[in-house]
């Protein structure tokens, strides 16, 4: 008489579980004790991918090629043997589709700032697998601890506008689990507001009463100053 399967184990033995486009995955998945001959199929979902018949103790490898997103998520296999019902089902494995980020983006609401101003700096990878790191620098040096962002929002620093040094040029840089990919940022700089003096609103008060008299006397020649012109004579 066959000995009863055991719940097969379903293992990875090639690749990883966090998968790229174009990359293979092989699963082993193996059932012991039980005996030969023993029939292993795959499934995504509760849809079988594949089925293989093992006539030895050996376990039945399945090789994936991922070339879709609907080539991820979660897969399990069955141990039966050919002439009897049911099966013993494995644990599962969930293969989660990684893509590579886009170049951050790195702005503020203001891009003129004076000092002793506090001012803020977002930066955000548009696409790519989550979750993404984000680190900032200004110029070569890092000015900030990472930040990991584990929804599709944007890393914000805040800052302090000290001195003139404050108003060098700032970039981030983001990265994911996608191997190889890090990205930088565009430049980012902070410009130096003018301060208006304290004269400057009289001064620009004393100009438009000085307009002012100009125009009215100017409408004041035709009616007043000419017809006292005429009347002198």
């Amino acid at each position: 008489f066959p000995e009863m399967l055991s719940n097969p184990k379903l293992v990875l033995v090639q690749g990883n579980l966090n998968v790229v486009m174009k990359q293979n995955v092989t699963l082993s998945c193996l059932s012991e004790p039980g005996s030969p001959p023993v029939r292993y199929t795959l499934f995504k979902h509760n849809q079988q991918v594949s089925a293989l018949n093992r006539s030895d103790l050996t376990p039945a490898l399945f090789t994936l090629t991922i070339s879709s997103a609907s080539d991820v998520g979660e897969y399990k296999c069955k141990a039966e043997y050919n002439n009897s019902s049911g099966g013993k089902y494995s644990n599962s494995l969930q293969l989660t589709l990684i893509e590579p980020i886009s170049k951050p983006v790195l702005s503020s609401p203001t891009s003129q700032a004076k000092k002793g101003q506090n001012v803020t700096l977002s930066c955000l990878s548009e696409n790519g697998s989550l979750p993404i790191t984000y680190l900032f620098f200004k110029g070569t040096q890092n000015i900030s601890p990472q930040k990991t962002m584990q929804k599709r929002e944007a890393a914000v620093i805040f800052l302090f506008i000290n001195s003139l040094s404050d108003f060098g040029t700032y970039k981030c840089k983001a990265n994911n689990s996608f191997p190889n990919n890090t990205k930088y940022s565009n430049a980012f700089n902070f410009t130096l507001a003018e301060e208006r003096s304290h004269s400057q609103p009289l001064i620009i008060s004393l100009g438009l009463i000085l307009l002012l008299l100009i125009i009215g006397f100017t409408l004041a020649i035709p009616f007043f100053v000419i017809p006292l012109y005429k009347a002198s004579k």
